[in-house]
């Protein structure tokens, strides 16, 4: 095939998100914007949702369901007979969702307008969780457990492997074999891959593309990829198709299987860009088929990797800004899953996705794997250039939420970002990964606050500093708890990713780890977590050097498709399934305050140890004081408005400073008051360079004011530094 230029179409199969488009094509399309060369993209999964989701939708649906004479559950058969409702207020609901008819939040939470099926059995009181004048978000729970009812429907009636935020993962999820998927793709179309294929038969006739580029990032969304290839390639065999993303990175990466091959024509690994261009010269007819970048294709039967490609992968510089364009970004639906402040960023609001840096600055746990492109290779962009990108991407989206979705964003590049967006005085809302690391001082997250940090998430991992150390985690417990009650005193959310069953993990660290993450929910440390089982893969640490951690591999033999997930035995350590429903049920209930003073033991069904920790552990850790004096090269700045002098009397004056809410005047030495005027307007965030603490220490010991370490541990910079006076 050889075309001058090859129109290249994106697609984001069903299902991630509801609430915001998944990144992938936005990056690329954003790169493809500075090689001066058009694309266009959707997100399939959303135009399903749309489609099913609609009074018509909703029509089909039942008369579906009632011509085929399934046999439904008691619920099923309930929603059958309300159907007059549904089709009533399904529309009036998706648009509340859309943030387009905000008024019917007022009879969705009377609870008197709409049906209610099985999910509502789980809402008792609601006061406790959104007040008396909550009523929109808590008109969004309702109708978020509406369209859950529906989804149940769906999937007892019409289609077992539908859900919101995936679709028929268990078929891409550890599937070392590729014929379960492949039968289940044989198979007739389903009802939801009928919808689906409607849309995308519409879209190739509109787009009338030379290459779909299909993104799929997690299991999840395996299925549906697939299926949209096959249709391509049955009805528009002219069409090459690529895959790419998330999964084929981590699962893909030893293919063998050449049935793939009938459903697509390419598989890329790890950063897209560079094998995106390559892909696009080769179907221009200006490069060989070998000379591709990491690319699998079938050539006479055999699955070939192709990586004759002398060209580097695109620096972060030259990525250019993700574009949003073609989306319907006013069609996404904010959804309130669970009534929990933190959890609710997942699913409600529509966040811009930018990156900061390219892979993990760490790059050391265990567990992760760090052995691939997408977590080793480094790269940061610059501050200001990133703030470009946030510029512009506000410009074309006319939404100012972002959420960086780094695997872990460094603290020096957040510092860095945090300045030059309070430097240029724009207004944005942010939240990203961290690492609960020491780096995080109390100024730092004052100064991340004031940027508009509202949220951070971050590993705790197992909840045990030998664990912690044998997981190479850089943190200990104690840190954790101190880094994250930074974040919390600043006004910050603070979510803790939480892991149980790593090799040699006994029972009793397990019941500890509970306690500990019960005492950081107790002194509200942190707002939310998520517990999950420690999964094995080829391409961690841990598998690839399963020995030195004492467990056995249970499948060693790869299969011909899928390579990433590893089955385990771990004869050191506990029974870790076991711990699965009571370590999830009692967080549930600990983050809506529920059975913080119960004691372990209920929560399981079985007996444990008890735990050892100390019930003050976490209180006596967050009582530790470690105030220095910052180091050198620490940036130094003032974040409030420059102060102005009123006389007092003979020798003092008062230092007059205006707040957002308040005036606070201290009185202080009338030498001292001209010097903190001029250095504090000095070290406003502005367009000058930002002042180091050595720079601010010598001009405090050249104005001859006294003694720099007193004044520094003294009442006056205690005031300034609760006002805005920040050493990051």
């Amino acid at each position: 095939m050889s075309t001058k230029n090859p129109k290249v179409f994106f697609i984001t199969p069903p299902f991630t998100q509801l609430n915001t488009p998944y990144p992938a094509t936005a990056y690329l399309k954003g790169f493809l914007n500075t090689l001066g060369l058009e694309s266009h993209q959707a997100d399939l999964g959303l135009e399903v949702i749309l489609q099913l989701f609609s009074k018509a939708g909703l029509k089909q649906l039942f008369a579906n369901i009632e011509a085929s004479g399934k046999k439904l559950n008691e619920n099923g058969q309930r929603m059958l007979r309300l159907q007059q409702s549904y089709l009533r207020t399904i529309d009036p609901v998706i648009s509340f969702l859309h943030d387009k008819n905000p008024t019917l939040a007022h009879v969705i939470a009377e609870q008197n307008y709409l049906p209610e099926a099985s999910r509502f059995q789980q809402v008792t009181d609601l006061e406790w969780a959104f007040g008396s004048m909550g009523v929109r978000d808590k008109a969004r729970h309702l109708a978020t457990l509406y369209l859950e009812d529906i989804s149940d429907l769906i999937i007892d009636a019409v289609d077992p492997h539908f859900g919101f935020s995936r679709y028929a993962e268990r078929l891409g999820r550890s599937a070392s074999s590729f014929h379960e998927l492949n039968v289940a793709l044989e198979a007739p179309l389903t009802y939801i891959d009928e919808i689906l294929v409607e849309i995308l038969s519409a879209k190739i006739q509109s787009e009338k593309p030379d290459l779909v580029a299909i993104t799929a990032p997690f299991p999840g969304n395996l299925y549906s990829a697939l299926r949209c290839g096959q249709w391509i390639k049955k009805h528009h065999p002219q069409i090459k198709v690529a895959f790419g993303g998330g999964y084929a990175n981590t699962e893909l990466r030893s293919l063998q299987e050449p049935r793939v091959f009938e459903f697509v024509d390419f598989i890329t690994l790890d950063d897209g860009e560079t094998p995106l261009m390559n892909l696009l010269e080769h179907l221009r007819g200006e490069r060989e088929l070998s000379d591709l970048k990491r690319t699998f294709c079938c050539i006479d039967g055999q699955v070939t990797y192709l990586n004759g490609s002398k060209d580097s992968d695109v620096k972060q510089k030259d990525v250019g800004v993700p574009d949003y364009t073609d989306l319907p970004l006013d069609k996404y639906l904010s959804v309130i899953e669970i009534a929990n402040p933190m959890h609710r960023l997942w699913s409600d609001g529509r966040w811009n996705k930018l990156t900061l840096a390219h892979g993990c600055y760490w790059g050391k746990c265990t567990f992760c794997d760090i052995s691939l492109s997408y977590i080793k290779d480094y790269e940061a962009a610059t501050a200001p250039m990133l703030v470009d990108r946030i510029e512009a991407m506000i410009a074309q989206t006319g939404n100012n939420g972002f959420h960086f979705v780094d695997e872990a964003a460094p603290p020096a590049l957040m510092r860095d970002v945090a300045l030059e967006i309070i430097r240029r005085d724009l207004t944005v809302v942010w939240w990203t990964n961290i690492r609960f690391e020491k780096s995080f001082t109390k100024d730092l997250c004052q100064l991340l606050v004031r940027s508009g940090c509202i949220a951070v998430s971050g590993g705790l991992e197992v909840a045990s500093d030998r664990l912690l150390t044998l997981i190479d985690k850089g943190v200990t417990v104690s840190q954790v708890a101190q880094v994250a009650d930074h974040f919390t005193q600043a006004g910050i959310l603070v979510h803790a990713y939480l892991m149980y069953g790593f090799p040699t993990q006994t029972a009793q660290e397990t019941v500890d780890s509970l306690e500990v993450v019960r005492q950081l929910v107790e002194n509200q440390v942190i707002h939310s977590g998520f517990w999950h089982q420690f999964a094995l893969t080829a391409h961690s640490p841990v598998g690839l050097n399963p020995d030195a951690y004492h467990i056995k591999i249970l499948n060693p033999e790869p299969g011909s498709f899928a390579n990433n997930d590893l089955e385990h035995a771990d004869p050191q350590g506990t029974d870790h399934a076991q711990f699965s429903e009571g370590l999830k049920k009692s967080l549930f209930n600990y983050m809506h305050g529920i059975g913080l003073d119960m004691p372990l033991q209920e929560w399981f069904e079985f007996k444990v140890p008890r735990t050892q920790i100390p019930k003050n552990y976490i209180a006596r850790i967050l009582t530790q004081q470690d105030e220095k004096i910052p180091k050198a090269n620490a940036k130094i700045c003032w974040l409030g408005l420059v102060p102005t002098l009123g006389k007092v009397s003979p020798g003092k004056t008062a230092l007059c400073l205006s707040m957002g809410r308040e005036e606070v005047e201290l009185l202080v030495p009338e030498a001292l008051g001209t010097w903190l005027v001029d250095i504090l307007a000095r070290i406003s965030l502005g367009p000058d360079k930002t002042w180091t603490f050595d720079e601010f220490q010598k001009a405090y010991s050249q104005s001859g004011l006294g003694n720099f370490e007193q004044f520094w541990q003294g009442d006056i910079v205690e005031e300034l530094r609760e006002i805005g006076l920040l050493v990051v």
